[in-house]
């Protein structure tokens, strides 16, 4: 009887990947390919983009960075979220190539493609990893979901419509205006 194996990848070959527009990822050892986001969806993380950094320059808070971006998080999960944010307190992950362990924020614009996995594996696979805030965002139904970590895994701390103010305490001040996320 025949034998196969699988063969298992590790985060550090996200870093080996085609330069094709393709964003490539590693979870729990398998390859996930996702295609260039929409023209919505990159809106959507520019505008959020332009708050957070914005806000965090501005109070000193840290560090914020959108894909493509390499995120190490275990030996055999390299990710790639829309949206990162980095606090001081865990500044020792950013390196030359990308970062090397769990950021404070990951954020995840879903696309049809993507959307059973950012709600799937990778979910797992942050809250493992100790990211402690999550953010969905979900342009078809236009909303925004902020989750938190807890003991057993993350917990939904907000459900947020198209024409909410979201203010998230990761960002003590901050007001977004989710209807600019939609234009």
């Amino acid at each position: 009887m025949a034998m196969h194996s699988r063969v298992q990848l590790l985060a550090e070959d996200i870093w080996d990947t085609p330069d094709d527009e393709n964003r490539y990822e590693v979870i729990d050892g398998e390859l996930y390919v996702t295609p260039p986001p929409s023209l919505a969806h990159q809106h959507i993380v520019s505008e959020l983009l332009a708050n957070l950094r914005t806000f965090a320059r501005a109070h000193d808070l840290g560090e914020v960075y959108v894909a493509p971006l390499g995120v190490i998080l275990q030996r055999t999960s390299g990710v790639q979220p829309d949206i990162v944010f980095i606090s001081p307190r865990r500044a020792e992950i950013i390196t030359p190539r990308g970062l090397e362990g769990a950021p404070d924020l990951a954020v995840e614009v879903l696309s049809p493609s993507t959307a059973s996995r950012d709600r799937g594996i990778k979910m797992r696979q942050y809250a493992a990893s100790g990211i402690e805030h999550y953010w969905i965002i979900d342009p078809r139904r236009r909303t925004l979901e902020a989750y938190e970590l807890r003991t057993n895994g993350y917990e939904l701390a907000a459900s947020l419509g198209e024409s909410d103010i979201f203010e998230p305490p990761l960002f003590p001040g901050l007001s977004i205006r989710l209807t600019d996320l939609w234009r």
